[in-house]
């Protein structure tokens, strides 16, 4: 067999090899010099600082607190901790040492998870009792068995009373990182008796163990501050509407009119608490201006509350600082959405209703759903001068399934609520009220900007069932009846408004308002 004989020597190879020699030993030398310089980089000890879990709550609460006034209710704002109110037991990290026993293990943490606890706001509802309002970890309270104490520490220096707190769960396993926690302390007798003034402090331990906790003042009281009477009717408003957090982009002109269909509803002895999350644009607050120089409205910045990831913008912990801190404010708490009208059937009056269910502690609300989408296509009306629920007029006809209610309460008798409803009351929770009283839903609306209309069905619709995007819908005026009245009812409680955002939105021009021509 044939075999190739060896390739002939170039004597070119060799010089070939050196280059090549010269041209690899650089590179590697490069990829070493690199190699050890990042292994040096990383031998490097990091060190960073822990923020004490005790310094974050206390900043959390000292940014979340507001103080405003709320009637009978003396209410005073949360003062920050001093260094002398910092835990006793804190949870720190531990530190190796040298001696260690090289079978135990040493675990360190470093940043920090979600708090313990973080403090909205603590009220007194009562002569022996207060609530404590916040959010705390969740995979603690689903996973672990947190729990808590209540101290009240006399500024006479006399002996401190201490009470077992009761905590409570509102938000129906809906948080996320955070849970809401309504904490109940009730003292054997009152604890400000002598109105000598003091705090109230709340231990809040890790898990079962007594031995790590958190202790933090969550409410002053003056000397001199205790009134017994604020805890007793009658009470400075009939009504109180308690808001959900405002968030994202809403139209000044759903607002603007939402805000005078109730003022009108509900009459001179109410008042309501709007809660801003981001949604209180300059605009928006533009429409509310009016009504909170009047004294009607309030509204409370809360956009502190997004560093704590908690279900919808903490909705659940907003509703319960809103039930403690005006308590015994009214003598019915209401809680519904800036895209919801309360209506009462068949000529009814408030008074009379309000008095049929004096006997209950809360009773939902049963809603008819209406297109937010659907107009009449009526060449005699001018859609741009009407408002929202003046022209959308067609109600969803499905029966008998599950829909939202929304609800009253007498707050006085609630230990924490919910969106819906809720479930820590004393006394009576009444359902079946859909003959005596309902609310309009216009769902989404409230974040159209511009005109609402985008679809118009013929007259004939007025008598027949319309069927859009498979869904039957009637007609139903009831609320476009009321519309000259509250027009007229704004007109005379705050005067012409002047927004441009609204004058944007139903192309009306400023001349117009100022007039009165809507």
């Amino acid at each position: 067999m044939r075999k190739d004989a060896s390739p002939a020597t170039v004597p070119g190879n060799s010089v070939g090899k050196l280059f090549l020699c010269f041209e690899t030993k650089p590179l590697v030398a490069t990829l070493l010099a690199l190699t050890l310089v990042m292994v040096i980089w990383n031998l490097q000890p990091y060190y960073e600082n822990l923020i004490s879990t005790t310094s974050r709550c206390s900043a959390a609460a000292a940014a979340t607190s507001t103080t405003i006034a709320t009637g009978n209710a003396s209410i005073l704002p949360y003062t920050p901790p001093s260094s002398s109110s910092v835990s006793e037991k804190k949870v720190s990290t531990p530190k190796a040492s040298s001696n260690a026993d090289p079978n135990k293990r040493l675990f360190y943490a470093y940043g920090n998870a979600a708090s313990l606890f973080v403090l909205m706001g603590a009220y007194r509802g009562g002569p022996r009792t207060f609530a404590v309002v916040g959010l705390a970890s969740k995979p603690l309270h689903v996973y672990g068995r947190p729990w808590y104490k209540c101290e009240w520490i006399s500024s006479n220096g006399s002996a401190s009373l201490r009470a077992k707190a009761y905590k409570m769960l509102p938000d129906w396993g809906y948080g996320r990182v955070y849970t809401v926690v309504v904490v109940n302390c009730t003292f054997a007798e009152n604890p400000n008796e002598d109105n000598a003034g003091g705090k109230l402090v709340l231990r809040a331990y890790y898990g079962e163990s007594p031995r790590k906790f958190e202790k933090f003042t969550v409410l002053e009281e003056q000397p001199g501050s205790y009134n017994e009477s604020n805890y007793r009717p009658p009470y400075q408003y009939e009504y109180l509407y308690c808001g959900s957090s405002l968030y994202g982009s809403l139209s000044a002109a759903r607002i603007r009119e939402w805000m005078a269909y109730h003022a009108w509803f509900f009459g001179p002895k109410s008042h309501f608490v709007f809660h801003d999350a981001g949604g209180v644009s300059p605009a928006v607050r533009a429409a509310l201006e009016p009504w909170v120089r009047a004294g009607w409205a309030t509204i409370q910045d809360i956009r502190g509350q997004a560093e704590f990831d908690g279900y919808y913008y903490n909705q659940f912990l907003v509703v319960n600082d809103c039930l403690h801190r005006y308590r015994h404010a009214a003598n019915w708490t209401f809680y519904f959405d800036v895209d919801e009208y309360i209506y009462l059937p068949d000529g009814r009056t408030l008074e009379s209703v309000m008095e049929e269910f004096s006997d209950y502690t809360q009773f939902t609300i049963e809603q008819n759903p209406m297109s937010s989408v659907l107009c009449l296509n009526d060449s005699s009306r001018n859609y741009s001068r009407e408002w929202g629920f003046e022209k959308l007029l067609f109600r969803d006809s499905r029966t008998r399934i599950r829909r939202d209610r929304k609800y009253a309460i007498q707050a006085k008798n609630a230990y924490s609520t919910g969106v819906h409803m809720s479930e820590n009351v004393i006394g009576k929770t009444l359902h079946k009220t859909e003959t005596k009283i309902r609310y309009y839903h216009y769902h989404n609306s409230i974040s159209v900007q511009g005109e609402p209309c985008r679809e118009f069905l013929p007259i004939s619709a007025k008598n027949n069932v319309t069927w859009f995007d498979k869904l039957p819908y009637v007609y139903d005026d009831n609320m476009t009846k009321l519309a000259n009245t509250i027009k007229q009812f704004e007109r005379n409680t705050i005067g012409s408004i002047h927004v441009f955002q609204y004058l944007t939105d139903m192309g009306i021009q400023a001349e117009e308002v100022n007039t009165g021509h809507w």
